[in-house]
């Protein structure tokens, strides 16, 4: 396994965070398209093709071609960007969570060099760490798992920094100890949990409980992370105030002011 950078890295803010990252002569980081905030003038930004792990010499073009493969299955960009610190001195380079909530700083080393999370959760990494698909054990949870289904797989041994909605809370589940979960509200989990997608049960539950068909069942010894605010909920809750608001207007009145002041509401509350 190829040895991913050593970085350091600060976190500011509370529920709109972002993360400095470090970088000695020669240290890169990687992250998705989008999410640099800013970034110091000896920082050097190149688009990298595959997950991200910097393989060469480990299956050349295949390789490469087979990490951004699985990239693809999980709705990401065939590219990832790496920030390159071609500077004597150390310099900075930052990146920002993309709605409020919190940004989860993981040591791999600390968790035999693999975690699984929600395809939307990475933000940035140490540049030798892979980022790819983690194909599910069980049918269900490929079948069935809504937001959950598709799931990232972390590889490495350096920094990798997750990002999650609102609150987070980080559970440790004992052998056998079974947690039922929103499959929105799962951040990541360490690779020796078990994990799969149950119905919820009973027609009237299904139809009118509010919570969907199926939930995630975790089950350990392992660490899960949870996010109370999962971005799919407050999308839905944003274009459901939106829609009431534009439905009680008539066709041609202005629409985006209509859609505004939708939002205004529903922020403050009516």
């Amino acid at each position: 396994m190829l040895k991913a950078h050593e970085v350091d890295y600060q976190i500011y803010g509370d529920d709109m965070q972002f993360v400095e990252i470090v970088l000695d002569q020669h240290e890169s980081i990687i992250a998705e398209a989008g999410a640099m905030m800013y970034m110091e003038q000896g920082i050097q930004m190149e688009t990298i093709f595959g997950d991200g792990s910097d393989r060469d010499g480990q299956g050349g073009l295949m390789g490469k071609l087979l990490g951004a493969g699985k990239r693809v299955i999980t709705g990401e960009s065939l590219f990832m960007t790496a920030f390159t610190n071609r500077a004597v001195s150390q310099q900075r380079v930052s990146f920002a969570a993309p709605y409020p909530g919190k940004i989860i700083p993981l040591d791999l080393q600390q968790y035999r060099g693999q975690m699984i999370c929600q395809k939307d959760a990475f933000l940035c990494a140490a540049k030798g760490v892979s980022v790819s698909i983690a194909f599910q054990r069980k049918i269900g949870a490929g079948l069935f798992g809504g937001e959950g289904f598709i799931m990232q797989k972390l590889e490495g041994d350096g920094l990798a920094f997750l990002h999650a909605g609102g609150t987070i809370i980080e559970k440790e589940l004992k052998h056998g100890e079974t947690l039922r979960v929103d499959t929105g509200c799962l951040v990541a989990l360490t690779s020796e949990v078990d994990y799969d997608i149950q119905f919820v049960g009973g027609v009237k539950s299904a139809l009118f409980g509010g919570e969907g068909l199926f939930f995630a069942t975790l089950t350990g010894p392992g660490k899960v992370w949870l996010q109370s605010l999962p971005f799919s909920r407050l999308a839905d809750r944003m274009f459901s105030a939106s829609r009431s608001r534009m439905g009680g207007k008539s066709k041609g009145e202005g629409s985006v002011l209509d859609v505004l002041g939708g939002l205004g509401n529903f922020i403050d509350g009516d």
